[in-house]
């Protein structure tokens, strides 16, 4: 089985766009591997 890891960034460039906080990009990414039964082994 393919193992998976979890990266998040958060970019200081972008000074008008809205940017999801870094635990809210990993709370994303854990429910989309969740729903896809994908095995995270690092975050």
């Amino acid at each position: 089985m393919t193992k998976y890891f979890l990266y998040a960034r958060k970019s200081t460039d972008v000074e008008d766009g809205q940017v999801m906080s870094i635990e809210a990009q990993l709370s994303e990414l854990r429910s989309l591997a969740k729903s896809e039964g994908l095995e995270i082994v690092s975050i």
